[in-house]
């Protein structure tokens, strides 16, 4: 009886996902490409990267940020060292003939969120307008910086999140999880597309400076490592729901690479779930249970269809198909339009590994600390 009432939730559960799938395939569409300015650009933009030990990366996302097709005096490039032990502070300091401005931690006592304190600390600094967030390990095109401040300045807009996409894939799970990092980012620009903002990543993320200030910064949320980000986007949408974008353009895209190997891959994304608990929607979160269990269920089905009850696969088969074929529908153009459509033939493989990862995620990400850049934090 229990097995069968978990069958109907399961078959609930499926036309949900389904439903909400495609809620989100409208939202994405709903998103319109901005256009470019053309040089006649006004506003003042800082540019801030937080860095700890990147000596292999940050030279090259330097260098990237200054060849931005922008006027060179409109454009403030601020770089946080984040108590780095390698040569990440000399690197930066190479390029300050180029106007590039270092700033150092040198915090005594311990922080849980270093992150958040290097881009106040910058954003303290910044004489910008618009501030502009990116990693130290980023790479974008030189109409990157072109593309975001042309959609602030026609569409009057106080948070843009732009697209991240994972590049140098060299093995199927770097392939895997470039797909499973589109869907990602998908499900936050179709979420903006709806009205409805949920998630962005860092990577890629502008913001009005007074905005910031208005809102009390990280104040807040600075008690966690991550939500430099989402957190941030929560606090805007709060009080400016309508006042949030997303920069749907190709040339928008910032490029960093996936994990190399699981263990790391893990400790991201548990990083990423630790913010799910102090997310001020708590509806995101209710979708987000809802989405937990709908996988949970899927395993429980397949349980039951070997041991005990055959005619459960039956079950299982159709919401495997209704979620697969919804994730495809919702996967193809966002793919498209981050030139990765190849990968969706690892689409099947993903949406079966998927099931597993995030029933485990879902308790890791929320029940302890996880390490991020040699420290342990929460």
């Amino acid at each position: 009886m229990i097995l069968e009432i978990i069958s109907f939730f399961t078959i609930a559960l499926a036309v949900f996902y389904g439903v909400l799938v495609l809620y989100l395939v409208k939202g994405w569409y709903q998103l319109k490409p901005p256009i470019l300015a053309a040089n006649s650009y006004k506003t003042k933009v800082s540019v801030l990267i937080a860095a700890r030990n990147e000596e292999k990366n940050i030279g090259s996302t330097i260098n990237d940020i200054l060849n931005q097709r922008f006027p060179s005096h409109l454009l403030e490039v601020i770089v946080v060292d984040d108590h780095s032990t390698d040569n990440t502070p000399e690197i930066i300091r190479s390029f300050s003939n180029r106007g590039v401005k270092l700033i150092q931690l040198n915090e005594l006592e311990p922080l849980n969120s270093y992150k958040k304190k290097a881009i106040s600390e910058a954003i303290n600094h910044a004489k910008g307008e618009l501030i502009v967030a990116t990693d130290a390990d980023c790479l974008m095109g030189s109409n990157w910086l072109g593309s975001i401040v042309s959609m602030y300045e026609k569409e009057n807009l106080f948070l843009i999140s732009g697209p991240v996409v994972y590049h140098n894939e060299k093995t199927i799970f770097e392939r895997l999880q470039t797909l499973e990092f589109l869907y990602l980012i998908g499900l936050g620009a179709a979420g903006i597309g709806n009205r409805q903002p949920s998630t962005c990543n860092g990577a890629n993320l502008a913001y009005k400076r007074d905005v910031f200030f208005e809102l009390g910064g990280f104040k807040g949320i600075d008690d966690l490592a991550s939500g430099d980000d989402e957190l941030f986007l929560h606090k805007v949408a709060d009080k400016y729901p309508l006042k949030i974008g997303f920069c749907k353009s190709y040339d928008a895209v910032v490029y960093t690479e996936p994990k190399e190997n699981l263990r790391s891959f893990i400790s991201q994304r548990k990083r990423w779930a630790s913010k799910s608990t102090r997310y001020k929607n708590k509806s995101i979160v209710v979708l987000g249970v809802f989405i937990w269990l709908f996988n949970l269920f899927l395993v429980v089905n397949a349980v039951n269809a070997m041991f005990f009850n055959s005619t459960a696969a039956e079950v299982l088969y159709y919401c495997l198909a209704i979620k697969i074929a919804v994730e495809f529908v919702f996967l193809l153009p966002i793919t498209r339009f981050a030139k990765r459509s190849a990968n969706l033939g690892y689409l099947p493989l993903l949406s079966l590994l998927h099931i597993f990862y995030l029933i485990f995620i879902g308790i890791a990400g929320n029940s302890g600390r996880y390490e991020w850049k040699g420290r342990l934090v929460r």
